[in-house]
C-alpha cells in the first residue's frame, strides 16, 4: 500500500528534553521520519512504566506524529470509571455502576441492583478477574478485602443478555466488521471461551458503537454492547486496542488492511494540507 512499516515496542524508544532528536528509536528520529503511529497494547508494567509510555504518546502527537489511537482517548477507554461517566453524559445506555473506596456502599448498591452484582477491576481487559456474585454477605467480603489492599470498588448490575453480547469494530466513522459472541458461560470474552459468531449489527446499534468509540476519541475501537430481551442494548465498554483475533476468524473484512488504510487516508490529507 505504498508505505513502510517499522515495528518497535516501548523499551526501544529514547526520549530526550533540550536536545534533538528528542524521540529517537533504532537511531530513528522519530518525529522527522514516522509520519504515524499505530499503538498496540501498551501492556502491562509498573506504574512508572505505564505514566512513561502514555507521556511519551504525548509527547510525539505533539511533535506532529498522527497517532492511532491518540493517547487521549487510550487514557479514558482504560479507565472503567470514566469513560463509562463519558457515555452516559452523551446519553448512551450503560450499566448501572458503583465506583467507590467504602465496601458498606456495596451493601446498598447491592440491595439496588437486585442483589445480581458483577465485580470487575478499574483497570483490566479480556474478562481476567471478573467476579458474579449473587449473596451479600459474599459480596461484603469481597468489598473489605478490596478495601483493605487499597483496590478500588467497581460493581455494575447483572444484566442479563443470553450469555452473548456483540463487539461492533469501529474504524473512523463506521463499523467495518462485528461478531456475536456466545459465552459457555456468563462470560462472553473469547479469552474466557466465548465462541464468535459472525454478526451484521443494524443501523441503530452501528451508530450506537461509532458514537461511543468518537466519545471517547477512538478512531479505532471494540465496543462492546448487551442486548435484553426488551430490546434494550447497553454499551459495555469501549476497547482502544482491541484484540480481533476471534473477530478475523467469522470476518471477511481484512480488520489490519481496514486499519491501515484509515491511518494512510489521514496522512496523504495531512500531505495535501487538508486536516
Amino acid at each position: 500500500m505504498g508505505a513502510e512499516p517499522l515495528c518497535i515496542s516501548f523499551e526501544d524508544v529514547f526520549v530526550r528534553v533540550g536536545c534533538t532528536p528528542r524521540v529517537e528509536t533504532r537511531d530513528v528520529p522519530v518525529e522527522k521520519q514516522l509520519d504515524a503511529i499505530i499503538v498496540r497494547p501498551v501492556s502491562g508494567g509498573s506504574l512508572e512504566e505505564i505514566i512513561f509510555r502514555m507521556d511519551l504518546l504525548h509527547r510525539v502527537e505533539a511533535l506532529g506524529v498522527y497517532v492511532v489511537n491518540p493517547p487521549t482517548a487510550i487514557e479514558r477507554a482504560a479507565d472503567k470509571f470514566y469513560a463509562l461517566a463519558l457515555l452516559e453524559d452523551k446519553g448512551i445506555c450503560v450499566p448501572r455502576t458503583l465506583v467507590a473506596e467504602n465496601p458498606v456502599a456495596v451493601l446498598k448498591a447491592f440491595k439496588e441492583f437486585n442483589g445480581d452484582i458483577v465485580f470487575k477491576p478499574l483497570f483490566g481487559s479480556r474478562g481476567v478477574g471478573v467476579t458474579r456474585v449473587k449473596d451479600r454477605d459474599t459480596a461484603f467480603r469481597i468489598s473489605r478485602t478490596l478495601s483493605y489492599f487499597r483496590h478500588v470498588i467497581y460493581i455494575q448490575e447483572f444484566i442479563p443478555h443470553g450469555y452473548s453480547d456483540v463487539r461492533a469494530f469501529v474504524v473512523g466513522d463506521k463499523v467495518v466488521a462485528a461478531m456475536r459472541r456466545l459465552g459457555i458461560g456468563w462470560k462472553t470474552n473469547v479469552a474466557q471461551g466465548a465462541i464468535p459468531k459472525f454478526h451484521e449489527v443494524s443501523r441503530r446499534n452501528e451508530e450506537l458503537a461509532v458514537k461511543a468509540a468518537k466519545t471517547l476519541g477512538c478512531e479505532v475501537a471494540g465496543v462492546d454492547m448487551m442486548e435484553t430481551e426488551a430490546g434494550e442494548c447497553y454499551v459495555n465498554e469501549v476497547n482502544s486496542q482491541p484484540d480481533w483475533r476471534g473477530l478475523q476468524s467469522v470476518s471477511k473484512v481484512w480488520l489490519a488492511e481496514e486499519i491501515i488504510k484509515h491511518v494512510l487516508s489521514h496522512v496523504h490529507r495531512c500531505e495535501k494540507g487538508v486536516r
